[in-house]
């Protein structure tokens, strides 16, 4: 026995420095990687006033005539419209020296202003490259140099049961570092189709979302997206995007400011035992065609309803969410080998996928066309026109990047550039073209009842 206990005790010596090669704990997690961790403030005007508080006015009367006491300009119909700022929090992370930062989308939505703070305390104005609603990831950009960034891990190499760790803001606690494990990979979330998601049970709340999941490698494996709760708060259940799908996502927005993806143009639902049995099938598995969009890229293909597709270009579908995350990181204009289950047979199909419809661009905050300089603009209509009482002008509807840094306002009316006038939002975007980067467009501006110059700085970043 004391031969036994010996031999033991050798291999756990032995087998010891191995495991330290491959996994660190979380203090040396967080003082390693920790500093590439950003903290992400948000600022975005509101509008009160003549058309009330950001937050409903109680219909009691006791409770109007105390608004109307207390806050006059707030309630309808009492004081002039103003604008108040909105201010949130997120989390983000570096992933590369110049300057790139990845966070969620929902967190830079509609801001006005992004501030980043980073661990040594130095804070940045951040430029919003582009975001997706789809798989909600953005990627925010701030002017330096030399930064830290993170390490990128492989989420297919995740194991359920690993352990993990989360660094970032909960309810504005910066830098907060919670731990747990890998609960399940790839999981499908209702209205939620290009997203595997990684849920876990580390402690995640308002705040955490863009923040970084590590393994105990400390490299980063997703981004904190999501919780499931009943109350608001953390339950136990937590959702992050997979890094490799984050990064295919902020790639493309950051070559072309939006995210191109591919387009079968069918319904699809799960296989049941029953359904599988139905249609002669083996076992569940595949997607279930439910319905074939007319003039689609399956339609062309000779897709049918009742067909069901169990291989796309070489990969097993195995359930009814894998399609659509299959078919959306494929490049639009590939044609891609099918099998599919028809009528008790497998059958090979060939389709050349298109381009899914209403793709957001740069920003992605409504989904406007932004023009050089931050501008989503159109043109005023014949009525307000009228009303302001000028013969032309470019409403600007959202603001971006360098428009915010120099001030421009959501209803603001750009009357002229340079002074030449602008009457069409292609006239403004020719002549913003022409303004070299670095320098300074002069911007003719009506707000109010008043008209001022703005040098709107074109950054070029």
């Amino acid at each position: 026995m004391g031969v036994a206990l010996t031999a033991t005790a050798l291999v756990f010596t032995l087998s010891a420095p191995a495991l330290a090669k491959e996994a660190m704990d979380v203090a040396d997690l967080v003082e390693t990687q920790g500093p590439a961790v950003v903290n992400i403030s948000t600022t975005r005007l509101v509008k009160h006033g003549a058309e009330g508080f950001p937050f409903a006015v109680p219909d009691d009367e006791a409770m109007q005539e105390f608004f109307r006491r207390f806050f006059p300009p707030g309630v309808p119909g009492h004081g002039p419209e103003q604008e108040i700022p909105a201010r949130g929090t997120g989390s983000g992370f570096i992933v590369s020296n110049d300057g790139y930062i990845l966070t969620n989308a929902h967190v830079v939505r509609g801001a006005d202003e992004v501030e980043v703070k980073l661990i040594d305390k130095r804070k940045f104005s951040a430029r919003v490259v582009g975001s997706d609603s789809r798989t909600d990831v953005a990627v925010i950009k701030i002017t330096a140099n030399n930064l830290p960034a993170v390490k990128l891990g492989d989420p297919a190499r995740l194991r359920v049961g690993e352990a993990v760790a989360a660094i970032g803001s909960p309810f504005g606690f910066e830098n907060s570092v919670t731990a747990g494990i890998v609960s399940a990979k790839g999981r499908s979330l209702p209205s939620e189709s290009y997203v595997p998601y990684i849920q876990t049970d580390v402690p995640i709340n308002p705040g955490n979302s863009g923040g970084p999941l590590f393994n105990m490698k400390g490299e980063v494996i997703g981004i904190n997206s999501q919780i499931y709760s009943r109350s608001g708060g953390y339950q136990g259940v937590s959702f992050a995007i997979p890094i490799d799908v984050a990064m295919e996502v902020a790639e493309q927005l950051k070559s072309g400011g939006k995210v191109s993806r591919g387009w079968l143009g069918v319904v699809v639902q799960e296989v049941t035992a029953d359904l599988a049995e139905s249609f002669g099938m083996d076992r569940p598995r595949g997607a279930l065609i439910a319905q074939v969009q007319a003039d689609s890229p399956a339609a062309r293909a000779g897709l049918q309803a009742a067909d069901v597709i169990f291989m796309f270009d070489g990969k097993p579908v195995e359930n009814s969410g894998d399609l659509p995350r299959m078919v959306g990181m494929t490049k639009p204009g590939t044609k891609i080998p099918l099998q599919v289950w028809r009528r008790g047979k497998v059958q090979k199909l060939a389709v050349v996928l298109g381009e899914l419809p209403g793709e957001e661009l740069p920003a992605g905050n409504s989904g406007k066309t932004y023009s050089r300089g931050g501008l989503a603009l159109s043109e005023l209509t014949a009525d307000q026109r009228r009303e302001l009482g000028i013969d032309h002008g470019l409403l600007v509807e959202e603001v971006r990047g360098d428009a915010v840094r120099a001030g421009i306002r959501v209803g603001d009316v750009i009357l002229a550039v340079n002074n030449g006038k602008v009457p069409t939002v292609e006239a403004f975007r020719k002549a913003i073209a022409a303004v070299p980067k670095g320098k300074s467009a002069a911007l003719l501006v009506r707000r109010g009842e008043g008209s001022l110059y703005i040098p709107l700085k074109i950054s070029g970043e």
